[in-house]
């Protein structure tokens, strides 16, 4: 895709460290590895998509404890703490950042998360190889991102399937017209347009705006980033948006699962099948 030519951007940079690291844990661990794990030891996926098909405001609730553009965002980063406050305040699901190097995230954060919360995870990070999504799954993670901007349609098609094979429907992100189409053309059913430009890390709510009549109506339709307040969200959910993912804005505050609580208006958790 167009996103990363410039080699200049901070998304070529991401995607040029996370080759390395990919390559270094391929040979710690071999894809029959973690094909076995998967089979005996990954708890059930937990349904995704059904999570955010209600009417109403869904919230994807980030884990996230820092940023390229933003360095560190929380200081007191425990996710099972995290995890268990913002399940408890409505969150439809949880999105926990994996990335190490610009994020400070890891597989393990994950884990702790789903261990203590009973709504499904989506790992955060930059997926390129079907090796990364078979450890998704072997971690415990129910869904997984992929970024338009990072693959050509085969090979995005191919990573929807593998996901739909491990009973994982990803969230496929994009951030132009052209990535629309490549992600319809290669099968996406929830698809998030990013508002933050990973090229600059920029944030325009415009962005979302102006890709959400263009979403088919057989999409869950999210939107991401820079999210910030009760009006931003009714303001998306005219638009047509089905499902909101914030992070940010929840994990600068001393209580994210307040903060969910006053963008939303939820009162508590809600119900869901493990």
């Amino acid at each position: 895709m167009s996103g990363v030519q410039n080699s200049g951007n901070i998304l070529l940079r991401i995607l040029a460290k996370r080759r390395e690291s990919v390559a270094h844990r391929q040979r710690v661990l071999p894809l029959v590895a973690l094909k076995i794990a998967v089979e005996k030891k990954a708890p059930p996926a937990r349904d995704f998509s059904a999570a955010l098909a209600p009417a109403g405001i869904n919230v994807i609730a980030e884990l996230k404890k820092a940023s390229p553009s933003r360095g560190v965002i929380r200081e007191n980063y425990v996710p099972a703490d995290l995890a268990k406050d913002l399940a408890g305040a409505g969150a439809a699901a949880l999105s926990v950042l994996t990335e190490e190097d610009f994020f400070s995230g890891s597989l393990t954060h994950l884990k702790e998360a789903r261990a203590v919360a009973e709504i499904p995870i989506l790992r955060k990070d930059f997926i390129f190889d079907p090796w990364q999504v078979w450890e998704s799954r072997a971690a415990g993670a129910d869904s997984f991102l992929l970024i338009a901007a990072l693959l050509e349609t085969p090979l995005l098609a191919e990573l929807i399937a593998l996901g739909r094979q491990l009973k994982m429907e990803p969230l496929v992100e994009v951030h132009t017209r052209e990535e629309l189409s490549s992600a319809i053309e290669a099968g996406a059913k929830i698809v998030g347009v990013n508002c933050r430009d990973l090229t600059n890390f920029e944030v325009r709510l415009e962005t979302a705006l102006a890709l959400a009549g263009e979403m088919p109506n057989t999409c869950i339709a999210v939107a991401e980033s820079g999210i910030q307040s009760r009006e931003d969200l009714e303001a998306l959910s005219r638009a047509g948006f089905d499902a909101f993912l914030i992070g940010e804005h929840l994990m600068k505050h001393a209580s994210p699962g307040a903060a969910l609580r006053r963008l939303t208006g939820a009162t508590g958790a809600r119900s869901t099948t493990p």
